[in-house]
């Protein structure tokens, strides 16, 4: 008996540290899961792609609970190319980036603008669409220049590079930020702050649904685009992506998927040529 109570504490010992060790491994493999060949892609025959699913007209879900917009008109063509069907996953702009980094989908496109920042942690395509950020505001209230934000409340999305602007070159403005685009606006509705901040492109589009409230601000800061995006280094879907995008600029893709989802939305009030990037060539 003498002997057993030792060998029970060794034994429980070693069972809690094999309890850690795969709790550890898992957690590893977890965050940083490598990203799936296109053949394991195609064998699957889905393509996994995370986009938003409440920003109109880019990502949305419609009322019949299918996936619309801009940026799945890109998706649904990248995985017809490809032979498989595209499974969407709604993400958040705070963890597009992770939800690669995990492997919990093989592409980007939720309005993804190209950063130094996020370059780090992604590989970016060639760019299918050209953007800066807006401000919008209520008529009545109208925010046309950021000296008029100090010591006013700007609302923000986490994750986004007006978050990232307003941090770096205006800390005197005070953010409140949301995880969701749709809780963003709702706040916005409601009056818990005085302007909203984010892709001008999104704002416009936002505004021009939403009487009373004007984008005064069109353009801020360094104009930027927008990519698809994938794991680091996963230069095989990359590479797959880059073609696709120049063999459809050949077709006018961009542009015809411009005319069916933006175009009802921005009408008169912008101009495909300022948005849209054809083919991968910023001009």
């Amino acid at each position: 008996m003498k002997f057993i109570k030792p060998i029970l504490v060794l034994f429980t010992f070693a069972l809690a540290l094999l309890f850690i060790t795969a709790c550890g491994s898992s957690k590893t493999s977890s965050s940083g899961s490598k990203a799936r060949t296109i053949e394991e892609i195609k064998k699957s025959g889905e393509l996994r792609i995370a986009v938003f699913g409440d920003k109109k007209p880019f990502g949305y879900v419609d009322n019949d609970g299918s996936y619309q917009g801009y940026d799945i008109e890109l998706g649904n063509q990248l995985a017809k190319d490809l032979g498989v069907k595209p499974k969407y996953v709604s993400v958040d702009a705070a963890n597009r980036a992770e939800y690669l980094i995990s492997n919990k989908v093989d592409i980007t496109l939720a309005n993804f603008t190209v950063t130094d920042e996020r370059k780090k942690q992604v590989d970016f395509a060639l760019p299918y669409m050209k953007v800066s950020l807006g401000v919008v505001s209520p008529k009545d209230k109208v925010i046309t220049d950021v000296k008029q934000l100090e010591g006013k409340t700007l609302i923000v999305t986490k994750g986004t590079t007006a978050e990232t602007y307003f941090e770096k070159n205006h800390p005197e403005v005070k953010l409140q930020k949301y995880d969701q685009y749709s809780d963003a606006y709702q706040a916005l509705l409601d009056g818990r702050g005085d302007a909203f901040s984010t892709d001008n492109t999104e704002v416009l589009a936002w505004a021009l649904e939403n009487k009373g409230y004007e984008v005064g601000i069109t353009s801020l800061g360094d104009p930027d685009t927008i990519a698809p995006a994938v794991q680091k280094g996963n230069k095989e879907l990359i590479d797959f992506i880059n073609d696709d995008i120049k063999k459809l600029g050949k077709e006018n893709f961009f542009h015809k998927a411009y005319d069916k989802t933006l175009h009802p939305t921005y009408g008169d009030a912008a101009k495909a040529d300022d948005l849209v990037v054809e083919g991968g060539e910023v001009k």
